[in-house]
């Protein structure tokens, strides 16, 4: 039996991690290691290790290390109270391999425990570019601490070798989330007025708005100029959900609270909505609206405008179906107004997702289980363009 550990910490992690998740648990010669913490475990964010259980994992190890405070000092005190918890379970549950996702100070925290412990690391959703954001640092990290590693696009891959690993070690597979559009069976429009108890209309905005975790002043005047722009367009309903926990992040929240409480027959703020409630509502929305990663990987598989407001996704492989906005009132306004536009509905129907089109988490999972551990650890930088 292989001991694969896999570490999730938010809602959107998960949803990415789920069929990896279910392909593993499935696998014969698997033992499946899932350690749950962060968000997961915080009833302001939903208290998400809930939806985990009903999914039909079993926990084990919950790691308590989020500090009630978005300051920076707030989440160095989570990253270092992560890395203490990760090491304390990975010395009880000897795990032969850790698996992440993406680009959270959380994962770094996890995986440093495990490069310490000399516990191979493979990392999803290497090689991407963000600007302005210290997910860009923490990414890059975790990929220099990796030993394979899975990438959504062929542009991230070479830039994972860039970064100086072997490129035997580096597989493009696509992005997990499109499996999750291919294999849940997402809900109809009126089941999720029945499930959310809201009137969506005839029309709605999906929107999530994280903070750009390098500038506060931003972020909030980008929220404030976004919820304004909104009412350009009063007959269309909002569905927003949080934003992470990441720094600043309660700031916005503050403001969307305040926001939702005057529209309260216009406006569902939640919690977390989960994955199966999310993505049916992406595919029904008119569209995505906001500076969400899933505007970028998902939204155009399902042949919906994304509207990516600001910096926290440039860098990012776009289909013709995004649309950037700066973060002015009048530059969100006449981005809205083209996502809902008959020319570029019509070039949503036609667009072709630079993220594959499925399968990424059944070759995640044939890698993991497939790859020699043998001498796994001995890494040597490849200078590009060099021989694997």
């Amino acid at each position: 039996m292989r001991k694969i550990a896999i570490f999730t910490g938010t809602r959107a992690e998960y949803g990415l991690l789920y069929w990896t998740l279910k392909g593993l648990k499935a696998h014969p010669r698997c033992d499946l290691q899932l350690f749950v913490g962060g968000m997961h475990l915080s009833r302001e964010f939903g208290y998400t290790i809930e939806q985990i259980k009903q999914d039909g994992f079993d926990v084990t190890g919950q790691l308590e290390f989020l500090v009630s405070s978005d300051t920076a000092l707030g989440v160095s005190k989570s990253m270092a109270l992560a890395m203490m918890s990760a090491a304390e379970q990975f010395v009880i549950h000897t795990p032969d391999m850790l698996l992440v996702l993406g680009d959270r100070y959380e994962s770094l925290a996890v995986a440093q425990a495990a490069m310490l412990a000399n516990i191979p690391i493979a990392h999803i959703h290497g090689g991407e570019a963000t600007e302005g954001l210290i997910d860009e640092a923490i990414r890059h990290s975790l990929s220099k601490m990796s030993h394979l590693h899975f990438t959504t696009t062929e542009v991230y891959k070479k830039r994972v070798e860039q970064l100086g690993e072997q490129p035997n070690r580096v597989f493009n597979v696509g992005a997990p989330g499109i499996d999750n559009l291919l294999k849940l069976n997402l809900l109809s429009k009126k089941s999720l007025e029945k499930e959310l108890d809201f009137k969506l209309g005839e029309q709605f905005f999906l929107v999530t708005y994280h903070p750009l975790t390098l500038d506060k002043e931003s972020s909030l005047q980008a929220l404030e100029n976004l919820l304004l722009a909104f009412g350009a367009f009063p007959h269309y309903q909002l569905v927003i959900t949080y934003p992470n926990a990441d720094t600043f992040g309660r700031v916005l929240i503050d403001k969307l609270q305040e926001f939702a409480k005057s529209q309260t027959t216009r406006v569902l703020l939640t919690q977390s909505l989960g994955q199966l409630k999310y993505l049916s509502l992406m595919k029904v929305c008119d569209a995505v609206v906001g500076n969400s990663s899933s505007g970028i990987l998902e939204a155009p598989s399902c042949k919906v405008a994304t509207v990516n407001i600001g910096a926290r996704q440039l860098g990012r492989v776009a289909a013709k179906s995004v649309i950037q906005s700066g973060g002015s009132v009048e530059e969100i306004v006449q981005a809205l107004k083209t996502a809902i536009s008959l020319e570029h509905k019509e070039v949503c129907m036609s667009v072709i997702s630079p993220y594959g089109t499925g399968g990424a988490s059944d070759k995640i999972v044939h890698e993991v289980m497939n790859q020699s551990l043998e001498d796994i650890l001995l890494k040597r930088f490849n200078d590009f363009g060099g021989e694997s």
